[in-house]
């Protein structure tokens, strides 16, 4: 984790301040990258202070089952969500918000069930035939501009779209989920941070890796849970598509540090990080390249539980609060 230390002495060297809407200043710079080869460097966590383990790979189960409930998140051991969903004072006026715990169509809706729709003309029979043979049902008719058009909605399952290319054409240079839906941004607690994952299976080597593109990260609290949580993502779809997990390329369009974690970041440039980790995944999550047989289906049943760190040495924890 060494440019991760790296990282945070570039922005605290050569960073400039900024006000935000959450009301405490970031020092930050415009680009960063992070690059981790898992087979050579271990799993990506942090270890110049404690990383919140449960509740990293809480909060990636809940995105999996596209929870928008921060009680859903809070069950599976995740709480980071609970300030977001009742303690944010724009998000609590806000008339999309369904009550206490209700985030919005947050990170796994848009992952496992974007809200899609087409507005296709009533006369063009191909295009509707097209359309509902691709899985969209008619929801209205409706007239535009004078002319009859018909409302075809269907809730796509990003994900699990990747998962079938990787088995189906691991050649492709399209497999990628989005989690920034520009019709939702004003009806969720958060818009995303961590917006679009690419996978890049290798059919020859039978390698996969994760390019990851974050275009808001706080590097003292965002930063080591998202690194965390992404690498374990890309463990389970290796693990259900029998690939081995290799690269793990992580992009921040601004990274930056909140005036209030100054100390903790320092304390952390201080110490000397040691051995990486190891990421266990239970036995119980089918092994496509051992079974031969694709079940995609644990991407909704995979448990918390099923994930562990062997070898986790690390430095006392360090806690700061959290801009919401």
């Amino acid at each position: 984790m060494k440019q991760y230390l790296d990282l945070i002495q570039t922005v605290l060297d050569t960073g400039s301040w900024q006000e935000n809407r959450t009301g405490v200043r970031t020092i930050s710079i415009p680009g960063a990258m992070l690059r981790f080869d898992l087979q050579k460097d271990g799993f990506p966590a942090v270890t110049t202070k404690k990383l919140a383990f449960k509740a990293v790979v809480g909060e990636l189960v809940a995105f999996l089952r596209a929870s928008r409930s921060a009680a859903d998140f809070r069950a599976l051991g995740c709480k980071v969500w609970d300030q977001n969903a009742n303690e944010n004072a724009e998000w609590l006026a806000n008339p999309y918000r369904q009550g206490e715990d209700d985030l919005g169509a947050v990170y796994g809706v848009q992952w496992r069930a974007w809200p899609a729709y087409k507005l296709l003309a009533a006369d063009n029979a191909l295009q509707l035939a097209d359309a509902q043979r691709r899985g969209f049902q008619v929801v209205s008719t409706l007239e535009e501009d004078g002319k009859p058009k018909v409302l075809l909605y269907k809730a796509i399952d990003q994900l699990r779209e990747c998962l079938d290319t990787i088995i189906k054409n691991p050649g492709s240079r399209r497999i990628l989920f989005h989690g920034w839906n520009c019709a939702d941004l004003d009806a969720i607690a958060l818009p995303a941070c961590h917006l679009l994952y690419q996978f890049l299976p290798n059919a020859t080597t039978r390698e996969i890796s994760l390019c990851l593109y974050i275009r808001s990260n706080d590097l003292g609290l965002g930063t080591p849970f998202n690194l965390a949580e992404g690498a374990a993502l890309l463990h389970l779809v290796g693990r259900l598509t029998g690939y081995a997990p290799r690269w793990f390329t992580y992009f921040i369009g601004d990274a930056h540090i909140y005036e209030n974690h100054l100390d903790m970041v320092t304390e952390q440039c201080r110490r000397t990080p040691f051995a990486p980790p190891k990421l266990i995944l239970s036995d119980r999550i089918p092994d496509y390249a051992v079974t031969g047989e694709y079940a995609p289906e644990w991407l909704e049943t995979v448990e918390p539980s099923d994930f562990s760190l062997e070898d986790y040495e690390h430095h006392a924890p360090i806690s700061a609060p959290m801009a919401v």
